[in-house]
């Protein structure tokens, strides 16, 4: 399967602008042929605490953008979005994924980012999310999530692909690529982590977005542009690692 990561820098608090800005990079995507795109974490807005102005219901703006665009383009589209359920005191930052054909799945952060406040304004997910994708199992995370190797071990038999979408700090950058192949190496599995660019409620982020086979050697990578980043991921390959090396059965 060829996933495409879309490595944006995001205007704060403008969706409409955002929405924009992603269209030319989906045009490209759907150039290279990629069957899976996936877009920085909450791509619409920047990673924001001002709920009260950024949160959406479910159906809202950002999720109709995903699931438009995922028909028009015949792939499979990742992003979050602050998403709030009517009555629900604090949203959710919730990636969802769309399907060509019209079908949703969401994901919530498990690990909202105290130190950043995230945790006083989100609330935390309880769920895992797992989706075969044209022969790959898929399992997807959220930014912070990343520094906890036990949310991805438990998932590692059904995964083939982990996707980690973020808005990593530039002051933190070197954890970002260290924990990313760490991932990879320790579960033998591909690793999809797409991250922002640019500058936004005061940070500055890196991208240094990336793409690593499950051995943790780099098929793709970006530096502090807005980038697309393309591979191939072949679920025989996991495979393989891991019947060459087994290493997962001595947990």
């Amino acid at each position: 399967m060829r996933v495409a990561g879309l490595q944006l820098d995001i205007a704060w608090e403008a969706p409409e602008r955002n929405f924009a800005r992603c269209e030319p990079w989906l045009e490209a995507a759907r150039a290279q042929r990629a069957q899976l795109v996936v877009l920085p974490e909450t791509f619409a807005c920047g990673f924001s605490m001002a709920t009260e102005r950024v949160a959406e219901p479910p159906g809202g703006p950002s999720e109709r953008f995903l699931r438009t665009r995922a028909e028009r383009h015949g792939v499979w589209l990742a992003g979050s979005v602050p998403e709030r359920a009517a009555g629900q005191e604090k949203p959710f930052n919730t990636l969802i994924l769309a399907g060509p054909d019209g079908s949703l799945h969401r994901y919530r952060k498990r690990k909202p980012f105290t130190y950043g406040g995230e945790a006083a304004h989100y609330a935390a997910g309880d769920q895992d999310l797992t989706v075969e994708i044209l022969g790959l199992r898929v399992s997807f995370f959220i930014c912070y999530d990343l520094r906890f190797a036990d949310l991805f071990w438990r998932r590692a038999e059904d995964t083939d692909a982990y996707v980690v979408i973020a808005s990593w700090p530039e002051t933190r950058r070197d954890h970002w690529r260290t924990l990313l192949q760490a991932r990879a190496i320790e579960n033998q599995a591909y690793v999809v982590g797409v991250n922002r660019v640019g500058e936004g409620g005061g940070l500055a982020y890196a991208g240094d977005s990336r793409i690593l086979d499950p051995m943790g050697h780099p098929l793709a990578t970006a530096a502090g542009q807005e980038a697309l980043l393309v591979a191939d991921l072949d679920p025989a390959t996991v495979r393989h690692t891991r019947q060459t090396l087994p290493f997962l059965q001595d947990r």
